[in-house]
């Protein structure tokens, strides 16, 4: 299909998010191609982002709904049912887009069609050490990073939803995201295959991802993103790979080499600290600073432990406990009113 017969909807979903918001439409507004409308759904916000859309009215196509609380995928669906564009772009609100995000879009869908691609995501100059350092923890090869961002070695690559484009043709022949929370986009990239279309990864499409700064939040969204995995994993078997198992292995790991110290046998403990050195030394050398290598260690930390705990916890249910996957993680899957 040719570029110049595709219109485009950029979809954002939106929960008590104005900053963020703001800041995204800000990155919107000075697009070097501004061909494409806006649509902010918000997701049932107790703080809204309407004040905030309207500011951009004058400088941006741009629509804004307001719906109760059903969760980013199936408001991601009601943006896509609203949009007038045949071509979609998903973003999540803590994004923020260089000047040619869209003008890469164009070029990449122009020269290799695909009718769902994802985008990698990075850090702005602009970052905290922080932000930086769960980036790195994010997208870094040495971590499951390099997986899920910025590799197709591994096999089709599953497109996220934070920087993702897919047809309206796709959309229609899938339904869209399905009423499970977390894994939502990975869910939809497989049932996109086994409907007869590509995934592909573009590696000029970027965005600055944020991301969470908060420690906390940021474990929760590691071990959320964990516990999905085995449900996906039951779905799915013939998707399956024993690289999803690697962090829950790590934690293992982790965990008897403590043991084993503590019995007089340091040697894999060790391992453990050579690893976190190498990554300390990669994440500084990448981002010219002492204070974001540092910081890495813990996000590598807490992305191992959050994402292998998650895992474990929902694979034990499961397989041991022969709960079904809505039983075993409720909080998995979106139950309307």
């Amino acid at each position: 299909m040719q570029v110049e017969q595709l219109s485009f909807s950029i979809i954002v979903p939106v929960f008590n998010r104005p900053e963020e918001t703001k800041e995204l439409l800000e990155s919107l507004s000075k697009q070097t191609d501004k061909d494409f409308e806006v649509i902010i759904v918000e997701d049932g916000s107790t703080t809204t982002s309407e004040a905030v859309v309207n500011e951009f009215s004058d400088q941006l196509s741009i629509s804004y709904y307001f719906k109760e609380n059903s969760g980013p995928g199936d408001s991601r669906n009601y943006g896509m049912q609203r949009a007038k564009g045949n071509y979609f772009l998903i973003l999540d609100s803590d994004c923020i887009l260089p000047t040619d995000y869209f003008e890469q879009v164009k070029k990449s869908l122009s020269a290799n069609y695909v009718d769902c691609f994802g985008g990698i995501d990075t850090a702005a100059d602009s970052f905290t050490p922080i932000q930086k350092a769960i980036n790195y923890s994010m997208t870094s090869f040495l971590t499951t990073g390099g997986i899920r961002g910025s590799s197709e070695k591994l096999g089709k690559f599953h497109p996220r939803s934070f920087n993702m484009g897919i047809s309206k043709k796709a959309f229609e022949a899938t339904n869209g995201y399905k009423n499970i929370y977390i894994g939502e986009d990975i869910d939809l990239s497989v049932r996109l295959w086994k409907a007869g279309f590509d995934t592909r990864l573009f590696q000029n499409v970027a965005v600055f991802h944020k991301r969470r700064i908060d420690w906390t939040k940021f474990y929760k969204q590691v071990n959320q993103f964990g516990s999905g995995r085995p449900i996906l994993n039951k779905w799915y078997p013939e998707y399956a790979k024993l690289t999803f198992y690697f962090p829950a292995l790590f934690l293992i790991g982790f965990c008897l080499s403590v043991l084993f110290t503590f019995f007089g046998y340091p040697a894999l403990f060790f391992l453990f600290i050579i690893y976190f050195v190498i990554c300390f030394a990669d994440s500084f050398i990448k981002n010219n600073s002492l204070e974001t290598g540092f910081q890495s260690i813990s996000a590598i930390a807490i992305q191992f432990f959050g994402y292998g705990s998650g895992f474990i916890k929902t694979y034990y249910r499961l397989h041991f406990k022969k709960l079904p996957p809505e039983e075993a993680f409720p909080t998995m899957f979106i139950r309307k009113k």
